[in-house]
């Protein structure tokens, strides 16, 4: 291989290590990018967790106390005539 082919080869050779170091970099910053989304799905996941949670707490007494006015409505009887 002559002088000026190894100047060649060490030219194209830096250039593909240069875009190689390019595109990890990009790569890094979009992984990065998509685990932030990811921790913010995450967190509001959690969110709504609680909040559907918070709300079958909610439904569960309202249910209590409908069947508590139920069994008093069942309990009273009108009156007759």
């Amino acid at each position: 291989m002559h002088l000026a082919e190894i100047s060649i080869a060490h030219s194209e050779f830096a250039a593909l290590t240069r875009r190689f170091e390019e595109v990890a970099e990009k790569h890094d910053r979009e992984f990065g990018i998509i685990k932030s989304d990811l921790t913010s799905v995450r967190l509001q996941i959690g969110d709504l967790d609680q909040k559907v949670e918070a709300l079958n707490k909610k439904i569960d007494r309202n249910q209590a106390q409908i069947i508590g006015l139920l069994a008093q409505l069942v309990g009273q009887r009108p009156d007759v005539g």
